[in-house]
């Protein structure tokens, strides 16, 4: 599966920057977040996007402005029930390449990518 694939991608790519895995795919009834993570004086909401390739178009552009709403709504949720102290930051993470490729995926993180 690509999403969980590239996600565990992104994780990995975060530990190895520093960032502390608060949880990954939180849901609420409003949306999903693909992981929330500490570093310094932010928690972090990170939207991962898997693809084979930027060929025809970047993962990012994928992030839609409904996609948006429904990440910092679900933020919004897990601040409530998580009271936090952190400045928010809203990230995407693109990740290119594939599971089984002997070269290790490519990864564009991009920080503070929306919300502000």
């Amino acid at each position: 599966m690509k999403g969980a694939w590239g996600e565990m991608a992104a994780r990995r790519f975060l530990e190895q920057a520093g960032y502390v895995i608060v949880t990954m795919n939180f849901r609420t009834r409003f949306g999903e977040i693909d992981i929330i993570a500490q570093r310094g004086k932010y928690i972090v909401f990170v939207e991962v996007k898997a693809r084979r390739n930027d060929r025809f178009a970047a993962a990012r552009e994928h992030v839609t402005q409904g996609k948006q709403a429904r990440i910092l709504a679900a933020a919004e949720a897990w601040l409530q029930s998580t009271p936090s102290d952190l400045q928010p930051r809203f990230d995407v993470i693109e990740v290119y390449g594939e599971q089984d490729a002997p070269d290790p995926p490519r990864i564009n993180h991009l920080e503070n990518a929306f919300g502000g």
